[in-house]
């Protein structure tokens, strides 16, 4: 170990002390505690959190009797896995601390669900975690540093390898394979060559994951800094092929005059620009932005036509993309709102084209804006990254007229309430005015009325009664 990883174990220990007497307390008790996995990782790192992982050769049940003699906040959901958890506030922090018995996961052939087994030795348990950056551990209070898979090497080499061969790895835990791609963007280390040839040949696998733990890894990829390196190394192994079909159904072949796009590439190149617009304006990741950047043309393979002269169309791929995202994003159990608003913005995410040179009328920016709703945020920033254009004067011009669109917006929402557009009239005035009850009439005179709002902006109450008045006259004519 260098003097400055060394330097940063020591600092690990040292800010924490909370470890050091919890060690004790295990020690005590005759049990052996570890800081381990991504915890002595991100400290080598200097990136060290308040989330603490430890495992120990006691059982659960010795876990939890001495957490509850140390700290009043302690959690059980996690000992059917060996795994207890704590919350201890110290030092003016809140110390987020998970301890796990010594263990050793393992799928049967068909099954969704692992297999718990409780080992006796650390090297037992290093040796069946996904890599060996996440194999190192620190002896607690010992500070006895533990790396038997070369871990430290590969931390500083920027490589990702498996403690044990990576078929054997990969069938312990085929999630792990997913896990490789989402360390390739969030460390930004590189897959050995035997990790990429085990997930190519053992991609299949994946398929007895439940869709909830390949949904959760697909989306702390998504959240990472770098994400175009993982979801690339997705595709590259066909893992994509089974989790996430339609990203590699993007890589679209160039027609014969090379006219269009890789549709693939390009809709990474939208995710790296909704990003960069993203910290500008959130200010933190947001996944159902990324969600729609990288899926906003999913439904291109499936409308892709050929046209005289060699011109390639895309046709309705907005609404053919959004039922597609709705879809996958169903099957991958994401939370239902969720789906609502990524197939949201992916049926919206061309309507800006129709602006042209700011031709459109109030009553259009009304309805663009009564569309997308509460993601008109979202909306703005994919808009804007959607547009890979090499051509800088083109670049410019679209830039400009969203600039507008976004101004205009911005000047009617002040003179009009735009984020809440509803009727000048509400229910109960309706069926006042028209002097009728609850029914279908109700509903389709306040139909009328939001059209005539988008249509002609607000109105006051006089001019909307005149407004009904008149379309209910109409009616009875």
């Amino acid at each position: 170990m260098s003097n400055a990883q060394t330097r940063a174990v020591t600092e690990l220990l040292r800010i924490a002390p909370v470890v050091d007497r919890l060690g004790r307390l295990f020690e005590k008790a005759g049990h052996e505690l570890y800081l381990v996995g991504g915890s002595v990782r991100d400290a080598l790192l200097g990136q060290l959190g308040h989330d603490l992982d430890l495992t120990t050769s006691a059982r659960p049940d010795e876990i939890e009797r001495l957490l509850r003699s140390f700290s009043r906040s302690v959690w059980t959901i996690g000992k059917a896995f060996g795994t207890i958890g704590c919350k201890v506030d110290e030092g003016g922090a809140s110390w987020v601390i998970e301890v796990t018995t010594y263990r050793a996961d393992a799928y049967e052939a068909e099954s969704r669900k692992p297999i718990v087994e409780f080992g006796d030795t650390l090297e037992g348990d290093l040796i069946r975690r996904d890599f060996t950056v996440n194999a190192m551990a620190v002896s607690i209070p010992g500070k006895r540093f533990s790396d038997p898979y070369g871990g430290l090497r590969d931390l500083s080499e920027g490589v990702l390898r498996t403690p044990a061969p990576p078929e054997v790895s990969f069938s312990d835990d085929p999630l792990r394979m997913m896990r490789a791609a989402r360390f390739t963007s969030s460390l930004g280390f590189r897959p050995a060559a035997d990790v990429i040839a085990a997930m190519t040949a053992m991609a299949d696998r994946i398929s007895i994951v439940s869709a909830e733990r390949v949904r959760d890894e697909l989306s702390k990829l998504l959240l990472s800094d770098r994400p175009r390196a993982g979801l690339a190394l997705l595709v590259l192994t066909g893992l994509a092929d089974r989790v996430l079909p339609e990203l590699p159904a993007l890589r679209l072949e160039r027609d014969e005059h090379h006219r269009h796009k890789d549709v693939f590439e390009h809709s990474l190149t939208v995710l790296e620009q909704a990003i960069d617009l993203e910290r500008e304006r959130f200010g933190e990741p947001d996944l159902v932005l990324r969600l729609a950047a990288l899926l906003h043309d999913i439904g291109k393979p499936d409308t892709r036509r050929f046209e005289a002269g060699g011109k390639v169309t895309f046709h309705h791929h907005d609404v053919v993309g959004a039922k597609l995202a709705r879809k996958r994003l169903t099957a991958l159990r994401f939370p239902s709102e969720v789906v609502k608003d990524v197939a949201t913005l992916v049926e919206l995410h061309l309507r800006f084209h129709g602006y042209g040179d700011g031709q459109w009328t109030d009553s259009a920016v009304r309805r663009y804006v009564r569309d997308a709703g509460d993601q008109l945020p979202r909306l703005h920033i994919l808009t804007r990254a959607d547009c890979t254009t090499r051509n800088q004067a083109k670049a410019a011009r679209l830039r400009a007229a969203y600039d507008d669109l976004e101004e205009r917006i911005d000047v009617l929402a002040e003179q009009e309430e735009l984020a809440a557009i509803r009727p000048d009239l509400d229910g109960q005035q309706i069926m006042a005015i028209l002097g009728i009850g609850p029914g279908p009439q109700v509903g389709q005179a306040y139909r009328m009325l939001l059209e005539h709002r988008l249509e002609h902006g607000p109105a006051s109450e006089d001019q909307a009664r005149e407004t009904l008045l008149a379309w209910w006259a109409a009616r009875s004519s």
